[in-house]
């Protein structure tokens, strides 16, 4: 079935093949044969829009369908280049964990393993919670990928074992991320790092990375950039997450201090000052 996929809004994982759109319907004569339309939506705040959207569609003549993620559903089977670009794949669903700021375990439940299908850019919500068997099938399908391996989905360090590690290692990815969102991460991180390294992980290649929530109910600049070079300090390049609400508002404040640790050259250049500290500071972190 030919499937227009409507978005609302543009990310770096949106499709780009010639039946994805991201807004009203182009004029007929420039529109490819469709049979359907599925309005794809992402953020509870691009909810109103994507209705809005939905309504414009109709006009196609053909059935338009509204869903995706914000709603609060499951998610289905996962299609390659459906409503993620290619090169994107995920091969599990859910997480047994239950942070606050997080809705995957409400939605998607506990844990689920999907069929391992061809991508290179992770996107799962826990790869590292589900079995063995499992993540082995997954390590073994990125070595066969024409680019090199990328963890965006997040990887918890939490329960990171040695045999992850070195999996790891062998994969040579271009990035890995983890993460630190709340006070209880801290410790494990740490432990990651020292084991990331010790199977051969190094921290110069910037590769090793980690998403730290920021700018939640109660933060202040100062916690935030305490967390930031303790995430140096554990070893892993920072990236600053902007927490969001329903609404999908921002305070401005956030959003400059968040741009100052999500630019790759600017958040380096604080790694290397760091690290050459001549008090010494950084060589605790990653010796």
């Amino acid at each position: 079935m030919k499937i227009a996929r409507v978005f609302p809004s543009r990310t770096s994982m949106t499709p780009d093949d010639a039946l994805a759109f991201i807004n009203c319907p182009p004029p007929m004569l420039a529109l490819p044969e469709i049979e359907e339309v599925h309005v794809s939506v992402t953020f509870t705040w691009d909810i109103p829009r994507a209705e809005w959207l939905a309504k414009q569609w109709e006009a196609v003549g053909v059935p338009v369908r509204v869903g995706g993620v914000a709603y609060g559903k499951p998610s289905g089977e996962f299609i390659p280049g459906m409503y993620v670009k290619y090169g994107a794949t995920i091969t599990s669903r859910g997480c047994p964990n239950s942070c606050w700021f997080c809705s995957v375990p409400k939605r998607e439940g506990r844990l689920r393993e999907l069929p391992v299908q061809d991508g290179w850019n992770v996107l799962d919500d826990n790869l590292l919670a589900c079995s063995e068997a499992h993540i082995r099938e997954v390590f073994s399908m990125l070595k066969r990928q024409p680019h090199p391996a990328k963890f965006t989905g997040g990887l918890e360090a939490r329960i990171l074992k040695p045999w992850h590690a070195d999996g790891l290692r062998e994969l040579k990815p271009s990035r890995m991320y983890f993460a630190y969102d709340t006070p209880d991460d801290y410790e494990p991180l740490l432990d990651a790092g020292r084991m990331m390294r010790e199977e051969g992980h190094t921290v110069a290649s910037h590769t090793m990375c980690c998403y730290c929530l920021i700018g939640f109910p109660g933060d202040t600049f100062s916690r935030a950039e305490k967390r930031l070079f303790d995430t140096i300090k554990a070893g892993f390049m920072p990236y600053a997450m902007l927490f969001r609400d329903d609404t999908g508002k921002r305070d401005p404040e956030w959003m400059k201090f968040q741009r100052e640790w999500l630019r790759e050259r600017i958040v380096g250049k604080k790694m290397n000052e760091y690290w050459n500290a001549p008090s010494g500071a950084g060589s605790e972190g990653i010796a």
